[in-house]
């Protein structure tokens, strides 16, 4: 591998994504920056993995507030709730390996920070719960919300 390879990466990666597609469709394994790509190929996994916490973050901040301001609940917020169960159940048909993240307590407990978090900083109530109340099942259920 060439430092023009290593160099491209770094000041890139498009290019370099573009390049590195080539030579594997072509058999030009002594074009491939291995490590490189490895890592990239790693990355995509962890990004799958970020997109759905995050989903399930903005979930779990909007089901608190609804949950604990019951008086303001609304039509956003019902969409909010209703599209990012949408959006984590779609990707977890397409990805299926996914699903080990979200019983990864560690993972969960992340994504129940963010949540409560978003919901402090929107709301105010700082006496919401420092764990989550709810079973996973009814927190993705279609029609379920808190009372």
């Amino acid at each position: 591998m060439t430092s023009a390879h290593f160099n491209l990466y770094d000041h890139d990666i498009v290019a370099w994504a573009n390049e590195q597609a080539a030579a594997l469709r072509a058999s030009q394994l002594e074009r491939l920056d291995l490590e490189h790509l490895a890592d990239e190929i790693a990355d995509v996994g962890k990004s799958e993995q970020r997109e759905l916490i995050s989903r399930l973050a903005v979930l779990i901040g909007h089901l608190l507030k609804w949950a604990y301001q019951s008086e303001r609940r609304g039509a956003s917020w019902e969409s909010t709730i209703r599209t990012q169960r949408s959006a984590i159940a779609r990707r977890l048909r397409r990805i299926p390996s996914l699903k080990h993240t979200l019983s990864d307590p560690d993972w969960f407990a992340d994504a129940w920070n963010d949540g409560r978090d978003l919901a402090v900083r929107e709301t105010g109530l700082t006496a919401l719960p420092m764990e989550c109340p709810w079973p996973l099942e009814n927190i993705l259920k279609t029609n379920w919300f808190p009372v």
